[in-house]
């Protein structure tokens, strides 16, 4: 199998619940250099949830497209990233030291602030479906899960990572990620964006910035309170870039 359709897999493995074909050559070391692939596996669930974001809306109206849309993002991805967002939400908003921070986000029970997180998520992610014209929100929502993967390789890439890596389940992940794979995350999450950017110039460019903002929020954050990115902030970043993308969209295009 070539090596790059093999990363490609790999990533698709890593980041969806979508079936791969057997790889017999495995090297663990993939999951790490398939993450120039994370922005492309991210547009095409979003390109998913897009189709049935406008088929839905041609037999529905109101929150339900929206909601469904919503709903086959995060069965395709096995709420991957949503999982980091409750984690991320109860570490560190429950922990008072870094080390207690991090117990409570090994935890696989969640608590309070995890659960409001996740209910806020999603119905901020409906909310901007909703708000927005079913054309423009489809492709939105390509451009929002690829720029929310590309984020999180970003943070692997400038960011210390914060975690034992001697217990970490993916530790070459933590090992981070090479800026060449990074620019080549960037240049997959920018072709994604184009077809937005095309029809809605100036909504695409107001979101990108708001976006940006708010993932950067979360690794500043993290990197105060426990000392760097882990895997459980990585998906905190992907859901704080796509819902602010996808909200900031929204609000444009109402004004």
């Amino acid at each position: 199998m070539p090596r790059q359709l093999a990363l490609f897999l790999t990533a698709v493995q890593f980041l969806t619940r979508v079936p791969v074909p057997l790889m017999r050559d495995f090297d663990p070391a993939w999951t790490a250099r398939s993450a120039r692939y994370f922005p492309l596996v991210g547009a095409l669930v979003g390109t998913v949830s897009a189709g049935v974001l406008v088929a839905s809306s041609q037999v529905w109206g109101g929150w339900l497209p929206a909601l469904l849309a919503t709903g086959v993002g995060v069965l395709l991805t096995g709420a991957f990233h949503e999982d980091g967002l409750a984690d991320t939400a109860d570490g560190l908003g429950g922990g008072h030291t870094s080390a207690r921070r991090l117990e409570i986000m090994k935890d696989s029970r969640i608590g309070t602030y995890g659960a409001l997180a996740l209910v806020l998520a999603l119905l901020l992610k409906a909310g901007a479906l909703e708000q927005t014209p079913v054309w423009v929100a489809a492709l939105t929502l390509v451009a929002a899960h690829a720029g929310g993967r590309a984020a999180a390789v970003v943070v692997m890439r400038v960011a210390p990572y914060a975690g034992d890596r001697s217990s970490t389940k993916v530790k070459p992940v933590a090992d981070g990620v090479t800026r060449t794979e990074v620019m080549i995350g960037l240049v997959c999450a920018g072709v994604a964006t184009v077809p937005i950017a095309i029809v809605a110039p100036l909504a695409t460019s107001i979101a990108l910035v708001v976006a940006a903002v708010a993932a950067l929020a979360v690794p500043q954050l993290a990197r105060r309170l426990i000392g760097g990115w882990t895997g459980d902030t990585l998906g905190a970043t992907e859901q704080a870039f796509e819902i602010a993308f996808l909200v900031a969209v929204a609000g444009a295009i109402a004004r």
